[in-house]
């Protein structure tokens, strides 16, 4: 078994669905999130300064984030130090 298939580098494409204030849905690459605060509506900054309003909480973007984390088995039983080793193997 290739250590590859679980590096975080091979889920970016993967997203999750907010909703924009508009009641527009759209799907945001979730490594871009840098804060989530209630202004008091919802606002996501990104890594690159640009400023989202979503309808979800707060609570409910780091709900969000939790099951798509777990999702790509970056949070599990696994400690961070364990998923880089298993991660640099793939370099091998």
């Amino acid at each position: 078994m290739r250590w590859a298939l679980f590096c975080p580098a091979h889920f970016v494409t993967r997203m999750i669905q907010l909703t924009h204030f508009n009641n527009q849905p759209f799907m945001l690459n979730p490594f871009l999130i840098e804060q989530v605060e209630s202004l008091p509506d919802t606002t996501i900054t990104l890594t690159n300064g640009k400023k989202l309003i979503v309808r979800e909480s707060p609570e409910e973007v780091s709900r969000i984030m939790m099951v798509f984390l777990k999702q790509i088995s970056l949070v599990s039983g696994l400690s961070a130090e364990e998923g880089v080793r298993k991660c640099s193997k793939a370099e091998e």
